[in-house]
């Protein structure tokens, strides 16, 4: 393996799923240019939310995720992703219109999150927790990068943030197509065919089973957590300015890199599901708190906002990891992919439902979030609680 392989697949991720929240990073723009509120911010989401989990579907349960390259599938989703976003900055003229090219950067979503776990796991399989922890904590940077976007050059309006993170889509379409695939993960001679709707079967495997649950219950509360930061963070009155939000909001989500390094580097010494494991129990620990101190705009609110963006995803490349281990190796794409749409359908009703009531229930939203970490923690101990796992 040259030695530049793995850096340039996270850094890749990192731009191209920058186009995930770009419109977030623009939500008070676009609140006031089309007359919407949060509940709608929330539909905006759920559209890229919606797309993502069409996309995974079909890429799962044709197989389509392990007939073709997945280099070249994730060079063709990038650029067409990196396109959709553009016509949203550049065309879109209200809600209709903006939810459907949301979609379309979802469905294109779906050909670079989990085509990129897969590049990884093909080029080194034997150390897939570590390497797939730095695939994730591009992911988190992906995310919150728009709001970092918009904090530096807010003067240019919330058009050229949402084009900046195409033009970095379409630099990881160029970086992933001159990479190419790792030697792994190649179809064997004998091999069963890859038939429709074969990808089910992996959830007979024990382990793929409790990977995947927990991994759902993670998911209930993650992107819910993402879309409300900037919410939360003006509803506490952490901050009151266009970018000091962006800022805020860049540092509470963007400190889940760390969570994800810092998690990749333990899963050395303890194994993929206790650390995933102990980022459920703290996040849970933070939906549970957060209420009682989010309502004063202080230093302790902040700190708390900041460990949940820590520990709530530093558990989600280890599911990845586990899972593709636990499953035969010529479905590990369909696989991942089925586990990613499952998880993203998940999302839209705990966005949807935590966008409707922020409004009314204030810092008590994180309450409706704490149900998933312990879904996760109780989905997943057949992994963690009985034996080490490396």
């Amino acid at each position: 393996m040259r030695p530049h392989t793995i850096p340039v697949i996270v850094i890749a991720q990192l731009f191209g799923t920058s186009l995930w929240f770009s419109a977030n990073s623009a939500a008070d723009d676009l609140m006031r240019a089309w007359d919407i509120g949060a509940t709608q911010i929330g539909q905006l989401t759920n559209a890229v939310q919606f797309g993502f989990i069409f996309g995974t579907l079909a890429f799962a349960l044709s197989g389509l995720a392990d007939r073709f390259a997945a280099s070249r599938i994730f060079t063709v989703c990038a650029c067409l992703g990196a396109a959709a976003n553009a016509a949203f900055a550049l065309f879109a003229e209200g809600l209709a219109s903006g939810i459907a090219l949301r979609a379309l950067v979802g469905l294109s979503l779906a050909g670079v999150y989990p085509l990129g776990m897969k590049l990884v796991v093909s080029w080194v399989p034997e150390r897939a927790g570590a390497a797939l922890a730095q695939l994730v904590g591009m992911l988190t940077l992906g995310t919150a990068l728009p709001h970092g976007i918009r904090l530096l050059g807010g003067g240019f309006g919330w058009q050229a943030t949402i084009l900046a993170s195409s033009l970095l889509a379409l630099l990881a379409a160029a970086m992933i197509f001159a990479l190419g695939d790792g030697p792994h993960l190649t179809r064997r001679h004998d091999a069963p065919p890859l038939r429709l709707g074969r990808v089910l079967m992996a959830f007979s495997v024990p382990g793929f089973r409790a990977s995947a649950f927990g991994y759902f219950g993670h998911q209930w509360e993650l992107y819910a957590f993402w879309t409300l930061v900037p919410i939360l963070v003006v509803q506490g009155g952490l901050a009151d300015d266009a970018g000091r939000v962006a800022g805020l909001s860049f540092a509470i989500v963007g400190i889940g890199a760390l969570g994800c390094f810092a998690g990749g580097a333990l899963s050395r010494r303890i194994g993929s599901a206790r650390v995933a494991a102990l980022a459920l129990a703290g996040s849970a620990l933070c939906c549970l708190f957060y209420p009682l101190v989010g309502a004063h705009a202080d230093g302790l609110a902040l700190a708390v906002l900041l460990l949940w963006g820590f520990t709530v995803v530093a558990d989600s490349p280890h599911f990845s990891a586990l899972s593709a281990r636990a499953c035969p190796p010529e479905i590990v794409g369909s696989a991942l992919a089925l586990q990613n749409a499952i998880g993203f359908a998940i999302t839209m009703v705990s966005i949807a439902w935590g966008t409707r009531l922020v409004g009314e229930w204030g810092t008590s939203i994180a309450w409706l979030l704490l149900p998933g970490p312990l879904f996760g923690l109780a989905a997943l101990a057949p992994l963690w609680w009985r034996r080490p796992e490396t």
